[in-house]
C-alpha cells in the first residue's frame, strides 16, 4: 500500500518520545456514526474503509507502529489505514487545530493531559458490549486506569508505566557515587549530580523538560505527610490538596542550584534534547536522566550497543521513610474520535493493537508493559535485557504503599499552570525571583483554576 510520507518538523522536549518524519491522511472527518453498509457490501464485498491514526513517540515507536499497521491491513484488505506521526509538541500542536475543526484522527493517542480532549473522545462502552472490544484478558484494575470517574471506559491502555531515574552506572562509578537505592531521597540526587559534575564534569544529571511539573508538583507534594494525606489537586479537582505553597520550595530551590551549577543543563541546553534518543544520558554527556519507564529498554540497548550499562532507579523520596510518591499508571491509550465516521472500525483496531501477541511481539512494551495477560506471558519468554530490567522495576513499584484514591484526571487549565511553573524555575535560576516567590506564584496559578 501507497501512502504519501511528509517531513514532520521537530521541535524540542519530552520524556515521552519524538520523531523526524510520518505518513499524512486527507483531513475529512464530520462526526457520525460508522456506516455498516456501502456499495460494496451490498455486492456481498466488504466495505472499504478508511481510517486516520496518529501518534507521538521516539523514531522507534514509529517504525513498530508503522510496521503493526501494515500487519493489520494485511489481515483486513478492506481496511486502508492513513497514519502521520509528531514530536510530542507537535502533536498536540496539531491535534488542537483538529479538535477546532472537527477533524480529529479516528484513532488517536492521549497521555495523561487527555482530560483536556475529552469531548473528542467517543467512549468504547458499546463496543465492549458487542465484543468488537475485547476485555476479557484485561484484568479490571487495569481498565480501570483508563475509565473516568463514571466509570466510562475513555480508551485502552498503551502499557502499564511509571516513572524512575534511569542512571550511568561506569559514570556513578567514575565519581565515585553510590549507586541510588530504594529509598533515596531528592539531597542523594543533588549530592549524586554535583560530584558527578565535579569529578568527570559531565552534567550530574540531564534536565526533567516537559516532566519539571509531574516531578515538582504531582510527585513531591504526594511525597510529603502520611502516604494520600497530600496532592497537588484534590480527589475532586475543586480545588488544591494541599495547603502550604512553601511546601514547593525545596524541589525549586534544588533545581535552580543544579542549573546554576552546572550540574543539570540551562534552558538553552535543554533545547538541544530533540528525542529520548538525544538525551544527554544517552549521549554520554549526563550520569542520570528522568524518564518514563517504557522508554528505558530502548535508551539500554544504545548504551548497551557503546558498551555502557544503564541502571534504573525508583524517584528520589523527600524522606527515606516518606511516601514514594510513584504509582503504577497507563502509559498512553489510544482513543476513538468523536469526529470519526467509522468508531466500530476504530475501536476493533484499538482491540487487536492490544490484544494481539503477533502485534505486541513487535510492538515489545516499548509503549509500556502490556496490559493483555496473555500477551505479557508471551513477551516474558523472550525480554531483552532492557525489557526485563523494565518489568522488575514495575514489579518494585506496585510493592510501594500508595494512596487508597488517586485521580487520573486533571482539571481544565492546568496547562498553563505547568507552563508557568517551568518559567519560574528558569526565573530563580536567573536570579530574578526567590524560590519561595516561585512557590507562591505556582500556587496561586493553579488555585485561580477553580476561582
Amino acid at each position: 500500500m501507497k501512502k504519501k510520507l511528509f517531513a514532520v518538523l521537530m521541535s524540542a522536549v519530552m520524556v515521552l518520545g519524538l520523531a523526524a518524519c510520518g505518513g499524512t491522511s486527507e483531513e475529512a472527518g464530520q462526526s457520525g456514526v460508522e456506516e455498516q453498509a456501502g456499495q460494496g457490501a451490498a455486492q456481498g464485498e466488504e466495505e472499504q474503509i478508511t481510517l486516520r491514526m496518529a501518534w507521538w513517540g521516539s523514531q522507534t515507536r514509529h517504525d513498530i507502529t508503522t510496521q503493526v499497521i501494515e500487519m493489520y491491513e494485511e489481515e483486513h484488505p478492506n481496511i486502508n489505514i492513513e497514519y502521520e506521526f509528531y514530536s510530542f509538541d507537535d502533536y498536540f500542536t496539531k491535534l488542537k487545530t483538529l479538535v477546532a475543526s472537527d477533524q480529529v484522527w479516528d484513532i488517536f493517542q492521549l497521555g495523561g493531559n487527555f482530560p483536556m480532549y475529552m469531548d473528542k473522545i467517543y467512549f468504547l462502552n458499546e463496543f465492549i458490549e458487542s465484543g468488537v472490544v475485547d476485555v476479557s484478558e484485561i484484568p479490571e484494575a487495569y481498565l480501570q486506569i483508563t475509565q473516568d470517574t463514571d466509570g466510562n471506559q475513555i480508551g485502552l491502555s498503551n502499557g502499564l508505566n511509571t516513572y524512575g531515574i534511569a542512571y550511568d552506572v561506569d559514570m556513578f562509578n567514575e565519581a565515585g557515587v553510590p549507586l541510588p537505592t530504594e529509598n533515596w531521597t531528592w539531597d542523594d540526587y543533588a549530592d549524586a549530580a554535583m560530584k558527578i559534575k565535579e569529578n568527570t564534569g559531565h552534567y550530574g544529571s540531564s534536565g526533567f523538560t516537559s516532566s519539571e511539573f509531574i516531578a515538582g508538583c504531582s510527585t513531591y507534594i504526594g511525597q510529603q505527610g502520611k502516604v494520600g494525606e497530600y496532592a497537588f489537586f484534590n480527589l475532586d479537582l475543586t480545588g488544591m490538596g494541599f495547603e502550604d505553597p512553601s511546601m514547593l520550595e525545596g524541589y525549586i530551590q534544588m533545581r535552580a542550584d543544579l542549573i546554576n551549577a552546572g550540574a543539570s543543563p540551562d534552558a538553552g541546553a535543554e533545547m538541544e534534547i530533540s528525542n529520548i534518543e538525544n538525551d544527554f544520558l544517552v549521549t554520554g554527556e549526563a550520569g542520570m536522566t528522568w524518564v518514563a519507564v517504557n522508554q528505558f529498554p530502548t535508551i539500554y540497548d544504545i548504551c548497551a550497543a557503546e558498551g555502557r550499562t544503564l541502571g534504573l532507579a525508583p524517584l528520589p523520596r523527600v524522606t527515606a521513610d516518606g511516601p514514594s510518591g510513584a504509582a503504577i499508571q497507563s502509559s498512553q491509550m489510544l482513543c476513538v474520535s468523536q469526529d470519526s465516521q467509522h468508531k466500530e472500525a476504530a475501536a476493533a483496531f484499538i482491540s487487536w493493537f492490544q490484544n494481539s501477541v503477533e502485534c505486541n511481539n513487535v510492538l515489545r512494551g516499548e509503549r509500556g508493559i502490556p496490559v493483555n495477560n496473555q500477551v505479557r506471558e508471551a513477551l516474558k519468554a523472550d525480554l531483552t535485557d532492557g525489557q526485563k530490567i523494565m518489568y522488575d522495576f514495575v514489579d518494585l513499584v506496585g510493592t510501594f504503599e500508595v494512596p487508597e484514591k488517586i485521580n487520573v484526571l486533571s482539571p481544565d487549565g492546568q496547562d498553563q499552570v505547568v507552563d508557568q511553573y517551568r518559567n519560574y524555575i528558569q526565573q530563580v535560576v536567573a536570579g530574578e525571583i526567590t524560590a519561595k516567590e516561585a512557590a507562591e506564584k505556582t500556587y496561586a496559578d493553579a488555585e485561580a483554576i477553580f476561582k
